[in-house]
């Protein structure tokens, strides 16, 4: 299973202007800094790679495995939308789409999972022939993410704004500040 982003949020989770009043910045030398800290902390959490496991901002990806399963396909990068389209390559090497009415999206669960109405269509034996496109995040503003995960992102900016070292010599030090941890803690889809 493959995943690509095919389009990238439209904005961040937080705004300079929300970064720079948590860090009590009133000037705008450090105006670029504070847009690749917020940046980063997007990152961190944001997305497949990130620790959260989901999406934040709305955002457009493709699933793409080596054939249909034998029953539901499972999109567990969420919180799903929509989706857009199944695709395959034919057993004669034509691209084709599943009709939407051959397939229903179920939301409910934590990963969302494309429903066969149908028999899955026979694809082409070869790697990466099917492909789901889903769109997933919690909406396209800002505010549409959960407060405790936007905090979480103002807080990881504030530390690494304070702290620009890569090691802190004198003091006790731990991977991620622990309120950032307790804050994320109720959204991530891998709790370890």
């Amino acid at each position: 299973m493959g995943y690509r982003l095919v389009t990238p949020p439209a904005t961040l989770p937080v705004s300079r202007v929300e970064a720079k009043a948590q860090l009590r910045v009133d000037h705008s030398d450090e105006d670029t800094l504070i847009d690749r800290l917020i940046a980063a902390a997007t990152a961190y959490l944001d997305a497949r790679t990130g620790i959260l496991g989901r999406c934040l901002i709305t955002q457009t990806w493709e699933v793409i495995l080596d054939a249909f399963p034998d029953g539901a396909i499972e999109i567990p990068l969420g919180p799903v939308q929509s989706v857009t389209s199944v695709t395959y390559v034919d057993a004669n090497g034509l691209p084709q789409t599943v009709s939407s009415s051959d397939y229903y999206v179920d939301t409910t669960s934590l990963s969302a999972w494309v429903v066969p109405e149908i028999t899955w269509p026979t694809t082409m034996q070869a790697a990466n022939v099917m492909t789901v496109r889903f769109v997933a995040g919690y909406g396209s503003a800002a505010t549409a993410v959960p407060e405790p995960i936007r905090h979480a992102i103002l807080m990881l900016v504030g530390h690494w704004y304070e702290q620009r070292a890569t090691v802190n010599v004198g003091n006790i030090v731990s991977e991620m500040p622990m309120a950032v941890s307790a804050l994320i803690a109720p959204f991530r889809v891998n709790k370890l």
